[in-house]
């Protein structure tokens, strides 16, 4: 018995983990988002369908006899800071009146690249752990509504995250979810400029339509998504905590691309959504943490580079600390695709 027949024996994990209720549903939010808030699944911060699967005899393996695994990421949406702060920091910076103070206040307001161009900080960081991690750029074209940056202005970060092991992915603009050339376009783009192929996608503002946008991306040549989460709540969508191939219920097949679902993003935590302190929102990263790891699943992190400073870059060091006690691998999309379709059958 395959996993889709086993899931189908029960009907209700079969809905969730097939995200019915989302087809063509009319709710959504004011990005045109399937939010959690309009889900019927409440026990959101319980993998019910990687549970019903476990107590069926499902177990998954790791490399070096890991407990679970850890799918670190990373969306850049934007790379240069933007000029306002930068203002506003120079004149803090100039009243305080010293000449070192005046030299980096100067040296701030000609630089593009502080601090958002902190990609190796975040590799040094992720590297203390023995950990690697993807990182989704975008490659919109000005007057897009998502552009910040040309893609072009990366070409040497991006060869240097992949020559030090992590992963150059695409993150998909405000549009790209529901249209399939663009999709093509774009990670073609990034492909020239990196001289590799790339396999894996996360969609800008976690955008996203099942089961099309699934389609879109197998047809593009895509091996991976990892945009399935919610936005407005940390949590399982569709109750798994393991890598899986859709099931498109419009046309009775499964889908030929690998879902790594996203249980965390940052913003989801704090100022945008949940509006979490940091006592609150570790209580939650723990128990998520430890039920993966008791089910033998793979928890994704979405960290974007502007949280990879000051309190948030601290608060993600202690999620790669308690990750690395409970004995996790901790790696990119693009390493688990590679493992999960060498040693696990769907």
């Amino acid at each position: 018995m395959n996993m889709y027949e086993l899931l189908q024996k029960d009907p209700k994990v079969w809905d969730i983990f097939t995200l019915k209720e989302e087809y063509d549903s009319p709710l959504r939010d004011q990005y045109g988002r399937f939010p959690y808030y309009a889900s019927s699944n409440r026990n959101i911060f319980e993998p019910l369908v990687s549970k019903y699967m476990s107590n069926h005899g499902f177990l998954a393996e790791y490399p070096e006899d890991k407990r679970f695994a850890v799918c670190l990421t990373h969306d850049i949406d934007d790379v240069y800071t933007p000029l306002l702060p930068k203002v506003i920091s120079s004149v803090r910076r100039l009243k305080q009146g010293s000449i070192s103070e005046v030299k980096h206040s100067v040296s701030q307001m000609r630089s593009k690249k502080l601090p958002l161009w902190n990609f190796d900080t975040i590799i040094n960081l992720e590297e203390q752990y023995d950990a690697k991690s993807s990182f989704y750029f975008m490659a919109e074209n000005p007057g897009e509504r998502a552009y910040a940056y040309p893609i072009e202005d990366c070409e040497s970060t991006l060869g240097a995250i992949v020559d030090k092991g992590s992963e150059i992915g695409l993150h998909g603009g405000l549009t790209a979810y529901f249209r399939p050339d663009e999709l093509k376009a774009k990670k073609e783009r990034i492909e020239k400029i990196l001289n590799k192929k790339i396999i894996g996608y996360r969609n800008h503002y976690l955008l996203f339509h099942v089961p099309e946008t699934w389609r879109y991306l197998r047809d593009a040549g895509f091996l991976y998504d990892t945009t399935l989460g919610y936005a407005d709540c940390v949590g399982f969508r569709n109750g798994m905590c393991h890598p899986f191939k859709p099931y498109d219920l419009k046309n009775g097949e499964i889908i030929d691309i690998l879902e790594i679902p996203l249980v965390v993003m940052d913003d989801s935590l704090f100022d945008h959504y949940m509006r979490l302190d940091s006592g609150g929102a570790w209580d939650i990263i723990r128990r998520l943490i430890d039920v993966v790891s008791e089910y033998q699943g793979i928890i994704t992190f979405l960290w974007h580079n502007y949280s990879c400073t000051g309190q948030k870059r601290k608060f993600y060091e202690k999620i790669l600390q308690y990750s690395a006690d409970k004995n996790a691998w901790m790696t990119s999309g693009e390493q688990i695709v590679t493992w999960w379709k060498q040693n696990h059958n769907d």
